[in-house]
């Protein structure tokens, strides 16, 4: 009778010893003498491998020595308690089978430290790392983690689109989507403009920079909205925190005001890091020994206090103090710039040591969906700024006045042709309403301690990189 597959993390917390198991994974490590080898399993469940003993005299010579680094095995055997230190079980095997070998000559994750750049080259292969393995269980917590607190508080999941032919921001950096044969486009002789005609959908689409719009109005009918999906960016960044492809989440709330996004957005975000740290002990040690040795008491930080919150125009007096007073940034601080990560993180690193929620930006530099205050030059906008990261989440109040809205998208010449069903929701039952951005890899890049946004998405799109 075969013996079915255990899971390597439900073996190491097995204390059935002397019990027949089965275990199937990936060679991790191969060590041994002319009487035993001992060799690291693992198969993904857990950080953590399981060493299995197999007496050189049970099995074949060549078997043995096709069991290197990289190679997959299935090995049953006798569960008993480990006499060694490091794993309180071990694997006496009795069978081994090999599913698939791993040239030791050509298998590019041997035992030794290997840079970042590297495992991006090998980015099909890096999963098996330890670091990339706990990233990833660590993502797939923080996806789920996400769609149970908004279940759990009756928002409704909705799916925006991907494809568009609106740009939520207002920015233009867009990827186009066309069946058109790009070696040789057709244009209107009198005007050379593109026949969009004889495209697929009969107009310029893109990719979707934000499910925003649509899901405001799925909030002005199902009250509380979420969507969690992928967005794309054309910006030509190459930073350790700009993707072209990445995730969002953005909740969107009927009747709620910038008080009730503030306390949400914290509610939420607090809520993601003690899911993260109850249910990824093992990974987050791991990454707190070998990445960012403060990573678990950040974390744990970010839980004891709530967060500051304060207007834009008081950060600028406290950027513009610690400038009187010496403090050197690289970009320049004054009212109506945009924040750079460096001054995000000074408030909230130097000045406040506390995670900090900025409002009441001008409106010059915020997007133009966001409800203007009554000083006509500040809009009711939020961003959450963290240490390491800086801004981790955006949002705002938004207008739901249709002559201010009207008058704010005359203003930056938005085309009125690609608006008119969002300006409906203001012509038709309007309502206060609020919500936030939350880039799912800032997030991960909080919560894993990892440098670069690049090793918290598996297959990471950038400028001139779409491998994979």
């Amino acid at each position: 009778m075969e013996i079915r597959r255990t899971k390597i993390t439900d073996a190491l917390k097995c204390t059935e010893f002397g019990k027949d198991i089965n275990v199937k994974g990936w060679v991790r490590t191969k060590r041994g003498n002319k009487q035993v080898n001992f060799i690291a399993l693992n198969d993904g469940s857990t950080i953590n491998n399981i060493q299995i003993v197999a007496d050189v005299e049970k099995f074949d010579e060549n078997t043995l020595k096709s069991i290197t680094t990289g190679a997959c095995i299935s090995v049953v055997g006798k569960l008993v308690q480990s006499i060694g230190g490091g794993q309180s079980v071990e694997i006496q095997a009795e069978e081994i089978k090999i599913y698939g070998l791993a040239d030791p000559d050509t298998y590019p994750l041997q035992k030794k430290g290997h840079s970042m750049e590297f495992l991006r080259e090998i980015a099909h292969i890096r999963p098996r790392t330890n670091t990339f393995g706990a990233v990833y269980r660590i993502r797939h917590q923080m996806a789920y983690a996400i769609h149970k607190f908004f279940h759990d508080r009756g928002f409704v999941y909705f799916h925006a689109p991907i494809i568009t032919a609106s740009d939520c921001e207002g920015a233009g950096q867009m990827f186009q989507v066309t069946t058109l044969n790009l070696d040789n486009i057709q244009k209107d002789e009198k005007t050379n403009v593109v026949k969009y005609e004889n495209d697929f959908f009969g107009k310029p689409t893109s990719l979707t920079v934000s499910g925003q719009l649509e899901a405001e109005l799925a909030a002005t009918a199902l009250g509380a909205v979420y969507t969690f999906g992928p967005t794309f960016r054309a910006e030509n960044s190459n930073t350790p925190r700009h993707l072209a492809e990445f995730w969002m989440i953005e909740p969107e709330v009927a009747f709620n005001d910038i008080n009730d996004n503030m306390d949400l957005a914290e509610e939420f975000i607090k809520y993601c890091v003690q899911w993260a740290l109850d249910n990824c002990n093992d990974d987050l040690q791991f990454l707190n020994q070998m990445i960012d040795k403060g990573l678990l008491e950040r974390l744990q930080g970010v839980l004891k206090n709530k967060f500051t919150r304060l207007t834009y125009t008081e950060g600028i007096n406290i950027l513009e103090e610690a400038v009187a007073k010496g403090h050197k940034f690289e970009y320049p601080v004054f009212w109506g710039c945009d924040l750079a990560s460096e001054h995000e993180r000074y408030l909230v690193e130097n000045h406040f040591k506390n995670p900090v929620i900025l409002t009441d930006y001008p409106k010059e530099i915020k997007a133009f969906y966001m409800k203007q205050n009554d000083d006509g030059k500040t809009v009711r906008a939020m961003d959450v700024l963290f240490p390491t990261i800086g801004e981790i989440i955006g949002g705002s109040e938004r207008e739901e006045n249709y002559d201010k809205l009207m008058n704010r998208i005359q203003e930056l010449n938005i085309p009125m042709k690609d608006m008119w069903w969002y300006l409906d929701s203001r012509r038709f039952g309007t309502c206060p309403h609020a919500g936030f951005g939350l880039g799912f890899e800032r997030l991960l890049l909080f919560v894993t301690g990892m440098q670069n946004i690049r090793d918290v998405i598996p297959f990471p799109r950038t400028p001139k990189s779409a491998n994979f």
